[in-house]
């Protein structure tokens, strides 16, 4: 019996020795992204890796800095107002339009002519912000709150069935509870966000006399102003800023200046999940630059290359998002970007801050149906079969750009086309056929025109609540069709 004991205890104690050694020559895995090493301080870096680590940190950050000198911008004005005349921008609050934004704005490219735009950047560290939603009717009408990476964290709008009443915007350090009356909370990601509100108005004088009450109460204001009332602002009294000469949109990236700004710009917008690792290989390079001036330059040169190299050609809409046919092109992720920072970055440099698909479907094209750049010396046609408009619920528009993506000056005050007009003109077979180019296709057809500059255009489709036939790809926009000096079609659809 003594002699089983012993022999079991030998067996447990060899068993315990293996368990043992075996533990001990496992090294602990990592679990989560803080167990995951990454550059060590003071690592020697080649040239060749600094210019290929900050190509990559010019493209990912290029949204952000831009993002972050337009908020800055806007904090310099003493209050709401407007820039130029023109662009409404304000700081921890909100500044509106009272009809369509003018053609000669510059602050952001691609603007539209179907609503009435409302905009102010905000610093959600200092204090919540309370919003107002007034009864808006049956009338079409979307807020749009973005964060510091152009991401959309935001349902407020028809579409959602967003009430009448007052909401709160808190950022990602907020903590309490709401005071009586406010309706919902809703968190930005980052500190810095922005309010975008877009209300629809149709062409008349008529509309753009009754939208005004309602105007008048979409407000953005700091939670320690918040009295449960309902207040309105007259919007036509709001003081004029000077605007930056600019022929395109105002420069608000500078490769000079990118890496000096870009630290600071990373502290203000935590890494999503999975960014960790980009963040600190980014990091690392951009800690060794502040001590040593040779990365420093090469970091510079990276810059003013990768601006030339990647972003600029961006400014093309073929290298944007994907073809949904006839040579145009669409994004899928807008307003959502996730790690898609090349969908990110392009949408920045062309046409900063989208909706999101399910608010807004985004098409554009610059080219003709035989892949030939648009330009105003010819004369096109857009022709929508009977019933193949885009599919919407809310509305939707043609709008014409330059070659810069504002609106071409014109003697009819015309860019856009599309719900809001009521004299458009459909063919004896129900379709809709509309013209592009600098002269005018002829009277019986200047209701259909969209005046074009002498030189090179594009050509951009909104649909604002699309229908899912849109936003699937399902439903194809029409090929643009060069016509002749008789009114015929040149070349084929593809």
């Amino acid at each position: 019996m003594k002699h089983i004991v012993l022999k079991s205890l030998a067996l447990a104690a060899l068993a315990c020795a293996l368990t043992t050694t075996t533990d001990a020559q496992q090294a602990p895995l990592p679990t989560n992204p803080s167990q995951v090493s990454g550059p060590p301080p003071g690592t020697a870096m080649t040239k060749a890796y600094v210019q290929m680590v900050g190509r990559m940190a010019y493209l990912w950050g290029w949204p952000l800095v831009n993002g972050a000198n337009r908020a800055a911008a806007a904090a310099r004005a003493p209050e709401p107002g407007l820039i130029g005349g023109m662009m409404p921008m304000a700081h921890n609050r909100l500044a509106s339009l009272t009809g369509y934004i003018a053609p000669g704005e510059r602050f952001v490219t691609c603007p539209n002519q179907d609503v009435v735009y409302g905009v102010g950047y905000l610093d959600l560290d200092k204090e919540p912000i309370v919003f107002q939603v007034p009864d808006f009717g049956d009338r079409f009408w979307v807020y749009a709150l973005w964060d510091a990476r152009t991401d959309e964290f935001s349902n407020i709008g028809k579409q959602y069935q967003t009430k009448p009443g007052f909401y709160m915007m808190v950022g990602p350090n907020w903590t309490g509870n709401p005071p009586p009356g406010i309706a919902a909370v809703i968190r930005s990601p980052t500190t810095m966000a922005l309010a975008a509100t877009r209300t629809f108005m149709d062409d008349t004088p008529e509309d753009r006399r009754v939208i005004q009450s309602v105007l008048s109460q979409i407000n953005f204001y700091p939670l320690s102003e918040f009295d449960g009332k309902m207040r309105s602002t007259d919007w036509s009294k709001l003081p004029d800023f000077p605007a930056p000469p600019s022929k395109g949109e105002t420069q608000w990236v500078n490769p000079d200046t990118f890496f000096d700004e870009l630290p600071t710009v990373m502290k203000q917008v935590p890494p999503l999940p999975g960014e960790e690792a980009l963040y600190a290989w980014i990091g690392s390079v951009l800690e060794a630059a502040a001590k040593d001036p040779e990365i420093r330059q090469a970091l510079k040169e990276t810059a003013v290359a990768g601006e030339r190299e990647m972003i600029t050609p961006l400014f093309q809409w073929r290298y944007n998002g994907r073809p949904v046919g006839n040579g145009w092109n669409s994004p899928v992720n807008n307003a959502a970007w996730g790690t898609d920072y090349l969908n990110r970055t392009g949408t920045a440099k062309t046409n900063m801050y989208d909706n999101k698909p399910e608010e807004t479907k985004y098409i554009y094209t610059e080219d003709d149906s035989q892949s030939q750049r648009l330009n105003g010396q010819n004369t096109y046609a857009i022709s929508f079969a009977k019933g193949e408009t885009p599919p919407v619920k809310g509305f939707w528009s043609l709008t014409l750009y330059n070659e810069e993506h504002f609106f071409h000056p014109n003697p009819l005050n015309r860019y856009s086309l599309g719900t809001k007009n009521k004299n458009l003109k459909y063919n004896a077979d129900g379709s809709l056929t509309l013209y592009a180019g600098a002269n005018s296709p002829g009277a019986d057809k200047e209701s259909n025109w969209l005046p074009a500059p002498s030189g090179p255009f594009s050509l951009y489709i909104r649909a604002y609540w699309a229908d899912q036939a849109m936003i699937n790809g399902s439903w194809r926009p029409p090929a643009v069709q060069k016509v002749d000096a008789g009114g015929a079609t040149v070349g084929r659809q593809q």
